[in-house]
């Protein structure tokens, strides 16, 4: 399959592209060469190629889900310059 520089127009009206004149030939040359190597892979006898979901064979960990960390509220508000039991004050910023 190739594309003409009429289709190329098409498209690009209507994906909204302002392509000027003098490019369209280049441009509806790149997408030849694009849809040629397309064609290419899809000529791959992927018969015997069974689907995966992954890329990596590694088996997911599966752990239970349990606690591991505790709250660090207190530290984490002792670091700040202004802040009371519960929260980090800041100055007013609007009116």
């Amino acid at each position: 399959m190739s594309i003409n520089r009429k289709e190329l127009e098409e498209i690009a009206t209507l994906a909204q592209l302002d392509i000027p004149e003098q490019q369209l030939g280049e441009i509806t040359a790149s997408l030849n060469q694009v849809m040629a190597m397309i064609e290419h892979i899809n000529e791959a006898d992927t018969a015997a190629v069974k689907p995966m979901g992954t890329p990596h064979e590694a088996q997911q960990l599966i752990r239970p889900d349990a606690v591991t960390d505790c709250s660090h509220k207190k530290d984490l508000l002792a670091l700040s310059a202004h802040a009371d039991e519960d929260h980090y004050l800041v100055p007013k910023v609007i009116e």
